[in-house]
């Protein structure tokens, strides 16, 4: 810990924000050489004003260095690891961005293979397609290899993590608070399994709490770790669409779920192929984007991959009945109520739910809450 004291130190000084100390600590070759070096030396880095030199001379006060000590203490206590901007280890495609986080706690575990990753990320208040779609999408992209990340939230988000997991996949969670807490609460027991089958990270101070304006700030590491950027559903005001906005600055590929536009939650998608993004129907459009970014032995196993799901799809048509195959044609990717599908099949009421629990076990629809089901 002692080695990241003098990050935490310049982390402390007023006016030096992240692209900044990243900036200081690769010209002069450590944070430690930062904080020992002369007002010409620091004048010389791009950024650096005479009055900011005097303030990384002058250090933090007495207060904010008692407050750094403490942190780093704790820190020893928790099964957590501090990577820096300067590490061989910190993730190479994040050190890319405008203004990279100069700290990353983790727990858990970063891997090589998490070069190949995609962000899935999107609304709180999901559909029952937006869900489906999302499990569709992160599954796919676990099954294929590549590390699913997003932002442990509510909806969509932890819908991508848990979809990821059940896949076998690896997957990453960027906080929007610190390492040791974790928000939302109720997604303690899904935080640990990602920490066994992937990373947690945080750019913030232990005890930081998630405030809102943590969260755009958070997205940009959501973005910067990704080849490219999944948005599901999200209303017009959505954080997913700041997400989206710095993926592009960052040069990133930006994809987005068309939806119906009916629905709020689909406005911010719509929105978004309005203005360029790929529009994605299945895992294959992600994939057939982003192939040419893949390293050759990469893109072979993508193929040999696309090859066995053609020819799983191939064997494994539906077989259905006259009446299962009515059913099923009078339903879409959209939630229908069962009383609709009734009144469009024209099917004894009486019969609808045994046809209904038939398709499920095919794992041709699914049945949603409030006697609604749709297509998978």
């Amino acid at each position: 810990m002692a080695s990241l004291r003098p990050w935490f130190v310049l982390r402390a000084v007023p006016g030096i924000g992240d692209a900044l100390l990243c900036r200081l600590a690769q010209s002069l070759g450590s944070p430690d050489a930062v904080l020992h070096a002369s007002q010409d030396e620091l004048t010389q880095v791009d950024g650096v004003s005479p009055e900011l030199a005097k303030a990384v001379r002058q250090g933090p006060g007495t207060g904010d260095l008692q407050a750094i000590d403490r942190e780093l203490k704790a820190l020893e206590r928790l099964p957590v690891r501090v990577l820096t901007f300067l590490d061989a280890d910190y993730p190479a495609r994040l050190r890319t961005i405008h203004d990279p986080p100069p700290l990353l706690s983790v727990s858990g575990a970063l891997d090589d293979s998490d070069h190949h990753a995609v962000a899935v990320v999107g609304t709180r208040h999901m559909t029952p397609a937006g869900r489906v779609v999302t499990e569709q999408l992160s599954r796919g992209l676990a099954s294929a290899g590549l590390t699913v990340v997003s932002g442990l939230a509510r909806g969509i988000d932890g819908v991508a993590h848990r979809s990821a997991l059940e896949a076998g996949g690896r997957t990453i969670a960027v906080l929007g608070c610190g390492i040791d807490r974790t928000y939302p609460s109720e997604h303690l027991s899904l935080r640990k399994k990602i920490e066994e089958q992937g990373a947690v990270l945080s750019e913030l101070p232990l005890g930081a709490y998630p405030h809102a304006y943590h969260f755009p700030k958070r997205n940009r590491i959501i973005s910067g770790l990704s080849l490219g950027v999944v948005v599901v559903e999200a209303a017009p005001l959505s954080g997913s669409l700041i997400t989206a906005r710095l993926a592009a600055e960052q040069g990133r590929e930006v994809f987005a779920v068309p939806g119906t536009v009916q629905s709020e939650q689909s406005r911010g998608t719509n929105g978004l192929i309005k203005q360029g993004a790929k529009l994605v129907e299945t895992v294959e459009d992600i994939l057939d984007e982003l192939s040419s970014q893949f390293e050759p032995s990469f893109r072979a196993r993508m193929q040999d991959r696309q090859a066995d799901l053609t020819r799983a799809v191939q064997s494994g048509r539906l077989s259905l009945d006259k009446d299962e195959a009515t059913l099923y044609a009078a339903l879409s990717f959209e939630p229908l109520h069962i009383d609709e599908l009734i009144a469009k099949t024209g099917l004894p009421a009486a019969s609808v739910s045994g046809l209904l629990l038939s398709l499920e076990l095919k794992g041709a629809i699914r049945q949603l809450p409030g006697q609604s089901c749709m297509r998978v």
